[in-house]
């Protein structure tokens, strides 16, 4: 599995942990529907600006987005 689909699989299970539809996703970062979910199918790349706002909401790390971790939870 590359970096991007392993983004897109851990932004769906966060996403369906709180029970957040993909429009409401979008909306979030002014994306339309489509857009993410080509970014869950790990279709397309995203800014990484747009990477810390994903780990900024689901209070998780960014290695843990991109799959360099496994531990959930940012460093403090």
């Amino acid at each position: 599995m590359d970096t991007l689909e392993i983004l897109g699989a851990r932004l769906k299970e966060l996403r369906k942990e709180r029970r957040i539809y993909q429009r409401e996703m979008g909306d979030l970062l002014g994306i339309t529907q489509g857009h993410y979910q080509k970014i869950e199918h790990g279709d397309v790349n995203i800014p990484v600006l747009t990477l810390c706002t994903l780990a900024g909401y689901f209070d998780v790390s960014t290695d843990y987005l991109l799959g360099l971790s496994d531990e959930r939870r940012p460093l403090r």
